[in-house]
């Protein structure tokens, strides 16, 4: 069985091996991958049946309608396990637009590694349309290929909510950054609204899907009704396997969240509820992760400031908030795992979230988790009993003080969430469906 994985970016293991760079974007791939390519008496567990590539985005434009493998590398823990990896040319700084230029790529990749399977992780790049279209025409000449898309989030309906409660004022408001890049606010959407009509057309050509909670299956079904559908719970890295929070080490009134950077994700949501608790808890602090969109330490940055990150400045300003709001930047998975374990709250307040995985990060060490009951997110926590789940956000504040009031019982919906994550996210198990869902394609 020859299986070939297209990524929205390349694994780290894999990159590591290549001597490439890799982001700390979907670094659950890599827990995928290395149970994938798991040892046993030197040899791959599955080498027997399963021949794995992987084609990922490169910025060198030289690889455009060409789809050229990079390498074969050797990988695992023993790097006996040959990899073929293969680049194609996309533009992820403007997903928005799609290149035709990708369906050539791919149909040189995929008649040069002839797979059995495509599996496809995600469906909000241009790459997926790409495949599916190639696929299509491959099989309309013969050619036996099924195609897997794994689904992650659902760009299309994320473009409804993308705004997630912001003022018209804000909304309309350009920067000289905005106006340079033409992406204010307002264009963030239709581009969102543009990457969903490429989705929605893509999904269409999966003779298979993978997905994780009752919103996406109910989601693929109304949009390709044909193909079937396999529960696939994904793997996270193996970094936050070991660790377990602890309310008694863990930083007073701190909350966490994963990222920030753009409305969807509900940072000036949380913002508001910070201005409301701050006379009462003095020591209250929001710390998050990803892009730090509120720089404006240089000249260059405060050019560079886009109209969200600007109202994110503004509200940390009028709200008293400026010693209380702390960005950590882009980090590694270590470095996530210890603001983790620091923070007393994790909050998921996206307007919209099939399945996140910080969330299911923050489960299985036991991290008490408060999320906006929105998409899958209710398939993945249960309410009152793992998490809380809020409907409005004016309920967060009290949900906030009830958890930090009572460590018995923050600490009872960690133990529980852990009880869940261990289960949804055991590499083994996840590993053994994956080989699964395979096995029944091919």
């Amino acid at each position: 069985m020859k299986v070939l994985w297209v990524c929205n970016t390349l694994p780290g293991a894999a990159a590591k091996a290549a001597g490439r760079h890799s982001g700390n974007k979907e670094g659950w791939l890599d827990g995928a991958l290395m149970g994938l390519l798991g040892m046993e008496n030197d040899k791959c567990r599955y080498c027997g049946g399963l021949s794995l590539a992987i084609a990922s985005p490169v910025s060198d434009r030289s690889y455009k309608a060409a789809g050229r493998m990079w390498e074969s590398v050797d990988i695992g823990d023993n790097g006996r396990i040959s990899l073929a990896l293969y680049g194609f040319y996309e533009d992820i700084v403007h997903p928005e637009i799609y290149d035709e230029a990708l369906e050539r790529e791919f149909t040189h990749i995929i008649e040069d590694f002839e797979p059995d399977i495509i599996h496809v992780f995600g469906t909000e790049y241009g790459h997926t349309l790409a495949v599916g279209r190639v696929t299509a025409a491959l099989k309309s000449r013969g050619h036996r290929i099924a195609l897997l898309i794994g689904i992650q989030g659902i760009i299309s309906e994320c473009a409804r909510v993308y705004m997630n409660g912001l003022p018209k004022s804000v909304i309309y408001h350009r920067t000289f950054r905005d106006i340079i890049r033409d992406d204010g606010i307002l264009r963030q959407q239709e581009k969102f609204k543009k990457r969903g009509e490429y989705e929605l057309e893509a999904i269409t050509y999966a003779t298979d899907i993978t997905g994780r909670t009752e919103y996406d299956r109910l989601w693929s079904a109304a949009h390709n009704p044909a193909a079937a559908y396999h529960h696939m719970n994904e793997t996270l890295r193996r970094e936050f396997y070991d660790a377990t929070w602890d309310a008694t080490e863990c930083d007073r009134h701190v909350i966490f969240m994963s990222q920030g950077d753009y409305p969807l994700k509900g940072l000036h949501l949380v913002l508001d509820v910070m201005r409301k608790l701050k006379e009462d808890y003095p020591d209250i602090r929001l710390v998050v992760a990803g892009n730090n969109i509120t720089d404006t330490s240089t000249f260059i940055h405060k050019l560079k400031l886009s109209g969200y990150g600007r109202y994110i400045n503004s509200l940390i300003e009028e709200s008293g908030l400026k010693d209380k709001v702390v960005f950590k930047g882009m980090l590694n998975a270590a470095a996530m795992k210890r603001e983790y374990l620091s923070c007393h709250t994790f909050i998921c307040a996206s307007s919209l979230e099939n399945s996140a995985n910080s969330v299911g990060e923050a489960m299985i060490m036991g991290v008490p988790v408060v999320a906006h009951r929105t998409g899958g997110i209710p398939s993945i926590i249960g309410d009152g009993s793992e998490g809380l789940l809020y409907d409005d956000i004016e309920e967060l504040p009290d949900m906030l003080k009830k958890l930090w009031s009572d460590d018995a019982y923050a600490t009872e919906l960690g133990a529980a969430a852990i009880n869940h994550a261990t289960v949804t996210h055991n590499a083994e198990d996840n590993l053994n469906r994956l080989m699964e869902i395979y096995e029944q394609i091919d």
